[in-house]
């Protein structure tokens, strides 16, 4: 089984931002979000505060898909 490199960070998706990575989403749900993405498709890797800007832009959409509408 391989295992993930130790040393390898990941840095954030978005546009403009070098910091390290915390979450992995759809680049296609996070873009439609909002938020500037370097790739539209594929996974994209969100540092801390985007996550929660990501979050927080989504809300009311998770919020629907949890009640099953």
């Amino acid at each position: 089984m391989a295992s993930r490199k130790e040393g390898a960070k990941k840095v954030c998706g978005v546009k403009g931002c070098s910091d390290e990575s915390v979450r992995t989403i759809s680049a296609k749900k996070v873009s439609d979000s909002g938020l500037k993405v370097e790739r539209s498709s594929g996974k994209v890797h969100l540092c801390k505060e985007h996550y929660k800007d990501y979050k927080k832009r989504t809300r009311k959409d998770r919020e629907l898909e949890r009640l099953g509408w």
